[in-house]
């Protein structure tokens, strides 16, 4: 069977594909993308979306495996042309997770939650994703080409939980 096909059958089948309400309010502040994201993963990277990748690269360990609280960025294409930024809120499987976004499709300056994101690249390295799209309720129909994620740790760091267990090894601690 095709892992691009697995991968949404998987998260269908497992009931991934919720996506928590919003009210907009004629109150409520229009979000960027990137102010959101660099407010609620607390990465301080500024700029259009499609830059937090090279900027990243001297203050932040990156990678191609989800992890809760990094960002996932994509590559500027189509109507998308400064790419976009979102957190991830979880991570359900490893093809499969929710973010956590602003900005996006017909939520124009909305912060929309816990949406889902199947990872279709044939590597499986997020490398190409489907995001879940709420009028139609189902994955949309677009693949999004990413760059991958932004962890909040330094360069060469190992990621949180990691260094402290490595530190309890070293001391002789179990």
């Amino acid at each position: 069977m095709n892992k691009r096909l697995t991968a949404a059958v998987v998260a269908a089948s497992l009931g991934f594909f919720a996506v928590a309400p919003t009210t907009a309010r004629a109150d409520d502040p229009y979000w960027q993308c990137v102010t959101f994201a660099r407010m609620f993963s607390g990465i301080n990277i500024f700029g259009d979306a499609w830059t937090w990748w090279r900027q990243a690269a001297d203050k932040f360990r990156t990678g191609d495996a989800p992890a809760t609280g990094s960002v996932l960025v994509f590559r500027p294409e189509g109507r998308m042309s400064r790419g976009h930024v979102a957190v991830v809120s979880d991570v359900l499987t490893d093809r499969v997770i929710r973010i956590t976004h602003a900005n996006w499709g017909g939520s124009r300056g909305k912060v929309e939650e816990n949406v889902t994101v199947v990872d279709v690249s044939g590597e499986n390295d997020w490398s190409q994703v489907k995001v879940w799209y709420s009028p139609i309720h189902d994955l949309g129909t677009t693949v999004y080409p990413t760059y991958g994620f932004i962890y909040k740790e330094a360069p060469g760091s190992l990621p949180n939980g990691m260094q402290m267990a490595e530190a309890a090894t070293s001391s002789g601690q179990p």
